[in-house]
């Protein structure tokens, strides 16, 4: 045909030829497909009829693939007395209800992304797959627990000694549908919430500073857990990963958090020797608050006192800050806001966690930038685009599979499901 119409026509765009020669392809590609799985004497095991089985030698099944609908003929057992039937083949090959491995991995991987309409139409553009959004939300709820626990496992923890092993851990919240929300307190004027928390832990490693002496993040050592389980099981998830990623052959271990109290006490229980930092940025902001409360919103000394104490935050001075904040609060007597006096506490409670000046001079990070970056990108980017509302079951299974992605494990994780690599071919040296 090309032939044809560039004799006719002369030689043309070449995107017409490309789109013909794929789909010329994909249906080589099915007609191949169904006769390798027609072959007769295709070892499967536990092919053969069971007491109480009766077998149907030739039951067809569609089934759909990245090449598009074949058609499955194989034996199908039926044990009447269980109504059960089993096709020994389809379990061979990994088939999803009616769906090959393939086309499930790469239906995740494209909803993992961005919404499931999103997806089925860019799985049309970019493969001539055909598969509705629906039925990729479907299989997504199926695998998605098969991809959790492989990155529960992985490779295993590194021989050699890690300079320094850094562990962040934070929340954002999801929006769920109304029955999610049933009886949960939240930030809403009437007390109710409009969403779940969704807690994230990265994993990171540090095996130098650069030339000023400013640490730096090892490229692509970040790895991500996320869940919506009560802290005390998402600290034991967090503590699992870091000893995947080998925290037991890390020189020093720091964990960086804001000041909630469910943070700490998760390090309190799974990393009780860790170096703890609290966050830079968030002692800043309750600064910022505490300044304006002590001088008045917006006015010169609050924002002159707001400059020297964060100098003195930085120099390993916050015990002094903490002692001339309460002269400022006594001096103001009744007329002080009470909110001022947890603001104090704040900082006293804290006191141990910001020693920033020894922070950097030992080379350290001491903000939770990539965790807090994480909740954006692993979680805000696909949970909490307009108009989503979730169950936390599918909330749960489409996190699962952006911490794969995001941890840069996807290809590892469906390998291992799959054993994907088994016949590919190698490019010559």
């Amino acid at each position: 045909m090309v032939r044809e119409d560039f004799a006719r026509q002369g030689v043309g765009n070449l995107e017409a030829v490309e789109l013909g020669l794929r789909q010329a392809l994909l249906k080589d590609g099915r007609l191949l497909l169904e006769q390798l799985l027609q072959q007769a004497d295709l070892s499967v095991p536990n092919n053969t009829s069971r007491p109480g089985e009766k077998c149907h030698p030739r039951r067809a099944k569609p089934v759909q693939t990245i090449f598009g609908p074949v058609k499955l003929r194989r034996r199908y057992f039926y044990h009447a007395a269980s109504r059960r039937g089993r096709a020994p083949l389809d379990r061979a090959l990994g088939l999803i209800n009616g769906f090959s491995p393939a086309l499930v991995r790469l239906s995740a991987r494209a909803a993992a992304r961005e919404g499931y309409e999103a997806a089925s139409q860019d799985l049309k553009a970019l493969g001539d797959i055909e598969i509705e959004g629906r039925q990729i939300q479907r299989l997504v709820n199926l695998v998605a627990p098969q991809v959790a626990a492989q990155l529960q496992q992985g490779q295993t923890a590194p021989i050699d000694p890690l300079p320094v092993m850094y562990v962040e851990v934070d929340g954002t919240g999801v929006p769920m549908v109304a029955d999610e929300l049933a009886g949960r307190k939240g930030k809403q004027p009437d007390g109710t919430a409009k969403t779940r928390e969704a807690k994230l832990g990265s994993i990171f490693t540090q095996t130098r500073c650069d030339e000023e002496g400013l640490p730096e993040r090892d490229y692509a050592s970040t790895s991500y857990v996320g869940s919506f389980e009560p802290a005390e099981a998402f600290g034991l998830c967090v503590r699992d990963e870091a000893r995947r990623r080998g925290v037991g052959c890390a020189q020093k271990v720091v964990f960086i958090g804001d000041g909630a109290s469910w943070i700490w006490e998760l390090r309190r229980l799974n990393f009780p020797n860790a170096v703890e930092i609290l966050d830079l940025y968030h002692a800043l902001e309750h600064l910022h608050l505490l300044c304006e409360g002590l001088y008045g919103p917006q006015s010169r000394w609050a924002r002159k006192m707001e400059t020297t104490w964060t100098d003195m935050f930085k120099n390993d001075r916050v015990g002094q800050v903490i002692a001339s904040a309460r002269r400022r609060l006594q001096d103001l007597g009744t007329q002080a806001p009470k909110s001022l006096a947890g603001q104090i506490a704040y900082f006293e409670h804290h006191q141990h966690r910001m020693l920033y000046k020894t922070y950097r001079q030992a080379g350290l990070f001491y903000g939770s930038g990539v965790v807090e970056a994480g909740c954006k990108a692993v979680i805000g980017q696909r949970l909490k685009n307009s108009g989503m509302f979730w169950t936390e079951s599918g909330a749960k299974s489409v996190l699962d599979l952006r911490c794969a992605l995001k941890s840069n494990r996807w290809d590892e994780c469906w390998g291992r499901l799959h054993d994907s690599e088994r016949l590919r071919i190698k490019a010559a040296a």
